[in-house]
């Protein structure tokens, strides 16, 4: 038997466990909690409380996936979400409907994306380059628009139907962010295009050869993920009552952490919806927990930095130089 031969078996077993150990680190900190305080967290009303609390950061890391899944970055998704909330407070106060806010928010930030992956696309500019302008170009606008104070003044209770409703209870952020990662996965899996999108990531050059759009097919993975952080500021928004200039800030970091996190523990090593689900919920078990247990915020940051470390290493292990 050939040394090749010999560790296919290994190999296998390093991928399956690669793959599921998302999945077990989670279960482990669901256990290590619930050992810890079994009667505010071992609880199903935490459990819908945690999918509410994570419904907010998955949407934008699923946006996020779409742009590295062509090996890009858009590091203006927290700058979009806090305009999302903001645009939408506003509509709001103006007297627009709930739908047409949703409408226009989104289009909003779907505008946003594209402008990012024309740029990026057309002039060659670096994506972390173009989209950190973007995002403090964003930022300044919003401080503009709101005069860097809070917009909950005459907001009418309407506004907070989707933020805050609650059906089979679950929350309607949670439904949606269910609805989002379906779709998702199954358009990255299932459809051409997400087919198409794994290909570019994988390598551009090859992909144009082939005959995909590679500037296209980037530009829309910008644009859906604006869309949905502007979406995710909007119901962020929402469930508060209220949109602060920076509201949306706090979710980019997390985002990008659920992301790597989702491509360490893949057996492709690639950007992909259901990882991004795992990086996420893994994220929000951890913020949780440590709330129940009165830890202060900044050990959150301390530790989503890490894993944001551990995870780009440990994507990077076996990897060929």
């Amino acid at each position: 038997m050939s040394r090749a031969t010999a560790s296919l078996p290994l190999g296998a077993l390093q991928r399956h466990l690669r793959a599921s150990s998302a999945l077990i680190a989670l279960l482990l900190i669901c256990a290590v909690f619930a050992i810890l305080s079994p009667g505010a967290f071992a609880s199903l009303g935490n459990a819908f409380n945690v999918l509410r609390q994570i419904s907010f950061l998955v949407l934008v890391a699923v946006g996020a996936t779409f742009v590295m899944a062509v090996a890009e970055y858009d590091l203006s998704v927290g700058a979009t979400a806090s305009l999302g909330g903001v645009l939408a407070a506003k509509l709001a106060v103006g007297g627009v409907g709930v739908p047409l806010q949703v409408l226009i928010t989104v289009a909003a930030g779907f505008a946003i994306g594209l402008a990012n992956g024309l740029i990026v696309t057309r002039f060659r500019v670096l994506s972390f380059i173009t989209t950190l302008a973007t995002g403090t170009l964003i930022g300044g606008a919003i401080f503009w628009i709101t005069d860097g104070s809070t917009v909950f003044e005459n907001i009418p209770d309407s506004f907070g139907i989707l933020g805050r409703g609650v059906w089979l209870s679950l929350s309607f952020p949670a439904w949606l962010m269910l609805a989002t990662v379906a779709l998702a996965a199954l358009t990255m899996r299932k459809t051409v295009f997400g087919r198409q999108l794994y290909a570019i990531g994988g390598n551009a050059e090859a992909a144009f050869l082939a005959g995909i759009g590679v500037a296209r097919h980037k530009v829309m993975a910008f644009g859906l993920c604006a869309a949905l952080a502007a979406f995710s500021g909007l119901l962020l928004a929402s469930r508060l009552g209220s949109a602060q200039p920076t509201g949306g800030n706090a979710l980019f970091l997390p985002a990008y952490a659920a992301v790597f996190l989702g491509v360490a523990a893949s057996r492709e090593g690639v950007p992909n919806v259901g990882g991004t689900l795992a990086g996420a919920a893994i994220l929000g078990v951890l913020a949780n927990g440590l709330t129940i247990l009165n830890s202060p915020t900044y050990l959150q940051d301390m530790l989503t930095g890490a894993i944001v470390i551990g995870a780009v290493v440990v994507q990077q292990i076996g990897r060929p130089r």
